[in-house]
């Protein structure tokens, strides 16, 4: 049952980079709106996220779930290590939802919306930024166990180039994915090719990023490379990946919205894949040279085989209802305004 745990955790956490990763573009979108076209690309995002963005951190909290009932020693040495970041992350998250509900909901439009607008953008960087650090973090071995004073056990855990290449790689991740996922919501051709453009230019800066996060990797001695082009399933990855890149696009321009979203959350899952594949069960790489293992480091057996269950039975009820949720708001009028 413990391979049935691990492959909810591994598909929580990409769920969570897709669909909490385009909820969190659409703000970085707005932030890198220019103020003639931020109106209007407020309203397609109104459309394509509000009644449905809550439940994105559904993702996050399986995550977290499991990993505290799970695998209790990997999750005590990520919130005492990550505290700093984490923190900050779930702030992102709590100011960037509370921002959005009160600009989108307020009774009352006054001068507060001046003050919601830059929160919610803000935030909506900040969050994915600080969630790539973190996922960055556990393979840099900068997590140091025997750490003896405050410097080094909270800060230089995370605080390092790598884990801010990779942040910033999130963050053009994100903003990709809710420009591919909004071209679908435009009512109008201008605000589709509007939308086109800003998918390619994150594209381009999550290519180039990307390539930060490989270079950072060499100077650091992180062995990136090795991970991704080390074994046949690494390069058979990054070779699908690279192609759903070019037919992607090749079909921007082309009606073929649902297939321009499966290549974008394919591109996702394969890029997690490979960052996760070579150091597999390992999710945490220490600095002595330890690791925490997912194998390793499970709780008692009893509790593994009620966690698998559990996750079993409310995917059962939780999947089917999610589908429908996102399938009704998908079905309204193209004229619609609510």
């Amino acid at each position: 049952m413990i391979y049935v745990v691990i492959a909810f955790l591994w598909t929580s956490i990409l769920l969570y980079l897709i669909l909490g990763g385009a909820d969190f573009g659409a703000g970085i979108l707005e932030l890198f709106t220019s103020d003639a076209n931020k109106t209007k690309t407020r309203k397609t995002m109104y459309r394509a996220i509000g009644p449905i963005w809550e439940a994105n951190h559904m993702w996050l909290i399986i995550a977290i779930v499991i990993l505290f009932v799970g695998f209790p020693s990997i999750y005590t040495t990520m919130s005492t290590f990550m505290h700093i970041p984490l923190v900050l992350m779930l702030l992102g998250i709590i100011a960037r939802g509370t921002a959005f509900t009160f600009r989108h909901y307020d009774a009352v439009k006054d001068e507060m919306q001046k003050i919601y607008n830059p929160i919610f953008v803000y935030s909506s960087f900040v969050t994915p930024l600080f969630l790539g650090i973190i996922a960055g973090s556990t393979v840099t071995r900068s997590i140091n166990p025997q750490a003896n004073n405050f410097l080094d056990a909270y800060i230089f855990s995370w605080l390092n180039a790598f884990s801010f290449a990779v942040g910033l790689f999130t963050v053009a991740i994100c903003g990709f994915l809710a420009a591919v996922f909004i071209i679908g919501q435009t009512q109008e051709q201008s605000e589709r090719e509007r939308f086109i453009r800003k998918a390619k230019a994150f594209n381009i800066m999550a290519v180039l990023s990307g390539a930060v996060v490989f270079g950072v990797s060499f100077i650091e001695d992180i062995p990136l490379t090795t991970w991704v082009f080390g074994s046949w399933p690494g390069v058979a990855a990054f070779i699908l990946a690279t192609i759903s890149v070019i037919v992607l696009w090749y079909i921007w321009h082309k009606p073929y919205t649902n297939t321009m979203r499966f290549l974008a959350g394919f591109q996702v899952s394969m890029i997690l894949f490979i960052t996760t594949w070579e150091h597999y069960p390992n999710i945490v790489l220490l600095k002595n040279g330890d690791a925490l293992s997912l194998l390793e480091e499970q709780g008692n057996a009893k509790t593994i085989d009620a966690l698998a269950w559990a996750l079993l039975l409310g995917s059962i009820f939780i999947l089917p209802t999610l589908v429908y949720l996102i399938y009704s708001f998908q079905k309204k009028p193209a004229t619609d305004k609510t």
